[in-house]
This record gives structure tokens, C-alpha cells and sequence, in this order.
């Protein structure tokens, strides 16, 4: 039987997370995959912020327009990277289960780090709750990869990174990790831990696949998180996050948001399963006020 083709950037990190879906479909149904690279715009331009370049679609539209083509079968997204509006045409097949959804701080502890101290981050979202927590830090921006970034801060040019633990542990890296900043205190991204596994709507045969790997509470987790976002109308450059997770039966999911005139938001509310949608533009209106 012909193999899967299943689309990939071609980051050590992209690799590793699109090799782990592969085994788990091949393990799920027989079936055999095979990576087909992939080089999308954000793996091409490194010399400017993500939010000058153009933000969440970055890394997501190259493997779009391959599984539009018929060039792959499937295509592995972290879905922190997946814009709201999905192309027509396509959907997730699968959602699996989540990785650790939190950041982590490499080189120091949060409270360790000295006033003063570089901290290196490429997001919006985490420079404005590190100013919240610790305005005393200078928090300069920073990209590329995470072996990319680790090797930034061992160099000197920071004295800690702020990085999605999710990614630190796919590649192995725990040991680099001196501080896991929980959710409560450091909200995640939306949709950070989980991956995205796309395929094309009219592909029966390939969704029938997936649907062996998808895990329905972190699909009903992320569906809560990217309603909010909707609601927002946020990108990458926009300082906002939303977690959710399954308590006792039940959803409950928490915000942060950083308004234009420099206040900050947080709200938390919880709801049934059923409804993860509502409730995460019910929280996205708590903080936008």
C-alpha cells in the first residue's frame, strides 16, 4: 500500500513532533508514513520579528497550499501557529493528546534572575506578562529555533529564554529547563502542547485515519482557547492567552489580555464540555470589558 505523505517543516522540532503523529497513525492503523519537507515563509525569514513579517500563517501556508495541490496527504502544524480562519477545503483531522502546555524559563529561575537581568523572548504575549511579573527585567526579543535560541543564551546574550515547554520536551531538552511557570501565574498560548493535524475535507479515507489518534479532551480544550482568540482577533503581535483544561467533568479555561492603554485583563470561567466555544468568547469579552 502506498505510504501516508504527510507534510513538514523541516526544523529539528517540526521533525520530531510530525515523526511522533507518524508513528502513532502507523501504530494506530498499519498504515506507513513518510515526511515530505516542506520550507514555509517563516522558516525563510529570521531577521525580523514574527509580528513584522506577518504573524500566525507564517509557518502554516506552504503546507496548505501542498495538501490543496494533492502534493501530501496530511500536514503536522503546532497549533499555536494555526490562524482561526482555516482555508476551505480543509480541516483537523486529528487533534492528539497535549503535550505540558506551560512555558519555562532556561538559564534561571524567574524569581533567581536579577533586576536587570536580559530575558529573551519573540512573543507578545510572554514580554507582557514578564513585565507584569518582573518589571524590573529588560526583555529583548529573540528568534529562531530552540536549539537556535538555547545556543543564543549560552553565548551570553541573555540571561534566561522563555520557551513552550511542549517543544523542550519533544527534543529531549529537559534537562536545560530551570523553571516551569504555571499556568495560573504565566498563562499559556492558545493552543500551546497541542498539535494540528490537517488534511483535506473530501479525503474520507485519510480523516477515518486520523480519527484513531485524535483525543477528543484536548480538542474540546482548544476549541474553548481558539474561540477566545476569534473573539479577540488576535494574531502573534497581539499580548493575549488563554489555557483550558478538563476539571472533574468540566471545562474550565482562564485569560490574560494587555489592553491597548496598557491594563491588564485576566478572567477565569468554566462550563460544560459541550460547550467549549461559548466559553471561550464568554472570557474574551470578560477581558476586552
Amino acid at each position: 500500500m502506498i505510504p501516508l505523505r504527510l507534510g513538514t517543516r523541516g526544523s529539528l522540532l517540526a521533525t520530531t513532533q510530525s515523526q511522533w503523529v507518524a508513528d502513532r497513525l502507523t501504530e494506530a492503523t498499519g498504515r506507513t508514513v513518510e515526511l515530505v519537507i516542506i520550507k514555509t515563509r517563516g522558516d525563510k525569514v529570521q531577521d525580523r520579528p514574527l509580528a513584522q513579517v506577518g504573524g500566525k500563517g507564517l509557518f502554516t501556508k506552504e503546507l496548505e497550499d501542498a495538501l490543496l495541490s494533492g502534493a501530501v496527504d496530511l500536514a503536522v502544524h503546532s497549533m499555536k501557529d494555526m490562524p482561526t480562519d482555516a482555508p476551505e477545503g480543509l480541516l483537523f483531522g486529528a487533534i492528539p493528546d497535549r503535550e505540558d502546555p506551560r512555558d519555562v524559563l532556561i538559564g534561571a529561575t524567574l524569581d533567581a534572575l536579577p533586576a536587570g537581568a536580559v530575558v529573551g523572548t519573540g512573543s507578545a504575549r510572554r514580554h507582557a506578562q514578564l513585565a507584569a511579573l518582573r518589571p524590573d527585567l529588560q526583555i529583548e526579543g529573540i528568534r529562531g529555533n530552540v536549539d537556535t535560541r538555547i545556543q543564543k543564551l549560552h553565548s551570553g546574550a541573555y540571561q534566561a529564554i522563555v520557551l513552550a515547554a511542549a517543544g523542550v520536551h519533544r527534543l529531549g531538552r529537559q534537562a536545560e529547563i530551570r523553571d516551569y511557570l504555571a499556568a495560573d501565574r504565566f498563562v499559556p498560548a492558545v493552543g500551546q502542547g497541542a498539535l494540528a493535524v490537517q488534511c483535506r475535507e473530501v479525503d474520507l479515507p485519510t480523516r477515518a485515519l486520523l480519527e484513531r489518534i485524535h483525543d477528543v479532551a484536548t480538542a474540546t480544550c482548544v476549541a474553548a482557547e481558539r474561540a477566545f482568540l476569534t473573539r479577540i482577533s488576535g494574531g502573534c503581535s497581539v499580548p493575549a492567552a488563554c489555557h483550558a483544561e478538563v476539571r472533574d467533568g468540566e471545562l474550565f479555561a482562564r485569560a490574560f489580555f494587555k489592553r491597548p492603554d496598557g491594563t491588564i485583563q485576566r478572567a477565569e470561567d468554566s462550563s460544560s464540555l459541550a460547550d467549549p466555544e461559548h466559553l471561550g468568547t464568554r472570557l474574551a469579552e470578560a477581558v476586552l470589558g
